[in-house]
């Protein structure tokens, strides 16, 4: 796969394997860029900005709809090569290519819909006689850089927002699992002027740094670690800046709660794509009253799971996204264990599997819950009733979302009220996610939503047009 810069393929002699986390083979590979590409890259957007916005909104919006028309037709391919380089069983894969399809219908929609405002001038002072409005318009190039985990969903995120608000964009993908969102970007880029979209693949230590420093650089959006977040947020000066930076989201059971429902949501949280996820279920806080319940029904549901071949369409989990992640999250689970935590099921590793596992009597100084844990790992903490259930929620650097199980709308409304996250859920676990509601977390969290509304109304800026009519 090779990199696209101002509308033609562009090679390099370096070259990083893509391996299949499943078996170890070679899926493709992609060129090593350097500084140099990088300034191409941001060149090419930077010129090509005058022809997107001199686009009528209706053509920009009919452009995004052919994209959507060709990225549908082409969903299954798409979902065999995520499930390829991340190893994600090829049901999730097929479920992340409908939210992609529709997170680009939604962009094309959106880019309609960019409305300025009347000021009421006259409320001021010495503002009788004047009329004022205001329209928003594109910033200019916006960086979109994503990680591994959903390769096409979190790219797309930024990418069609981005040139619905009539951006330029360069995008880097993950190294770990650039193929499907590089080959996404080419197909949008097809119903473009040349230079609209951009990629660029090589290492972040190469080539982050030139990017998000890049004097032509309006918007940085990125999608992963903390430490790379506030990296990035150092460095970007007085660039516009939307970080997305993971979470250790709570999933809270209280002793009203319907535990088949709440172990469902536990089971679906903890263990999607293989708990890789921002907005996974990391912590699951259950009251003490029901916790023997909920904990021998979430055991045996875990031991249910199929884990195998994710190109199998009847496995329930695949591998990691490599050895060293599975090794982390091995590490991490003896850790804890050495620590006082019970290992109820699970807890063993093979190369790049690792199986789900369920941990009781975690506390929250084990790392494996103070911490943003990558890896299939339900642990469960014991608190007596909502008031320590909500402290202990809160007990973290993050906060992305989360959940909580009760059928006593006080409760639910109290942890919605005082749990800080950026979404709570009720009666519905953290990775539940529809793709035009504002998403975004608080604390280390990050800064800024996506969601399209609201990053296309981040990737624009209001400017203020008056008449004096006296």
């Amino acid at each position: 796969m090779k990199m696209l810069i101002n509308g033609e393929n562009y090679d390099k002699d370096e070259h990083k394997e893509i391996l299949n986390p499943y078996n170890g083979k070679i899926v493709d590979t992609v060129p090593i860029a350097n500084r140099n590409e990088v300034k191409k890259a941001v060149n090419a957007a930077n010129q090509a900005k005058n022809s997107l916005t001199e686009m009528s909104a209706r053509k920009v919006s009919e452009k995004l709809y052919d994209a959507f028309e060709n990225l549908k037709n082409e969903k299954e391919e798409f979902a065999k090569i995520i499930t390829q380089e991340t190893g994600k069983p090829i049901k999730q894969s097929l479920g992340e290519m409908e939210r992609s399809i529709d997170t680009l219908k939604l962009s094309a929609e959106e880019s309609k819909r960019i409305y300025g405002e009347t000021v009421p001038l006259d409320a001021g002072l010495g503002g009788k006689g004047f009329f004022a409005f205001t329209e928003r318009i594109p910033l200019g190039v916006v960086a979109a850089i994503t990680p591994f985990n959903y390769p096409v969903n979190l790219a797309i995120h930024k990418i069609a927002p981005a040139i619905a608000a009539k951006n330029t964009t360069v995008f880097k993908p993950s190294m770990q699992a650039p193929l499907a969102g590089l080959k996404m970007a080419e197909i949008i880029a097809q119903e473009f002027p040349k230079g609209v979209i951009n990629t660029i693949t090589g290492m972040g230590g190469e080539i982050g740094d030139a990017l998000i420093t890049n004097e032509n650089i309006n918007k940085i959006s990125f999608t992963g670690s903390v430490a790379t977040g506030l990296f990035i947020a150092s460095r970007a000066g007085m660039k516009k800046i939307t970080l997305e930076l993971g979470g250790n989201d709570p999933l809270i059971v209280l002793d009203d709660a319907d535990i088949k429902k709440a172990v469902k949501g536990a089971v679906n949280g903890a263990y999607l794509y293989s708990g890789q996820v921002c907005m996974g279920v990391k912590r699951i806080i259950v009251d003490n009253l029901i916790a023997e319940e909920f904990t021998d029904l979430l055991v045996k549901e875990t031991q249910k799971l199929k884990i195998g071949n994710p190109m199998d369409e009847n496995m329930d989990m695949g591998p990691l996204i490599d050895e060293n992640a599975a090794i982390n999250v091995e590490k991490t689970v003896d850790n804890a264990i050495s620590d006082g935590a019970e290992l109820l099921t699970g807890g063993k590793r093979k190369n790049t599997f690792y199986q789900p596992t369920v941990l009781d009597n975690v506390n929250m100084n084990m790392d494996v819950v103070s911490n943003e844990t990558f890896g299939p790992i339900a642990p469960i903490i014991h608190v007596d009733g909502v008031e320590e259930a909500i402290k202990t929620a809160n007990n973290t650097q993050y906060g992305l979302q989360a959940g909580v199980f009760t059928e006593n709308m006080h409760n639910g409304l109290k942890c919605a009220n005082e749990i800080e996250a950026g979404t709570v859920w009720i009666n519905k676990q953290s990775t539940f996610r529809t793709d035009n509601m504002p998403f975004g977390g608080v604390k280390s969290s990050g800064v800024g939503k996506e969601g399209i509304k609201y990053a296309v109304h981040d990737m624009t800026k209001p400017k203020l047009i008056g008449f004096n009519l006296r």
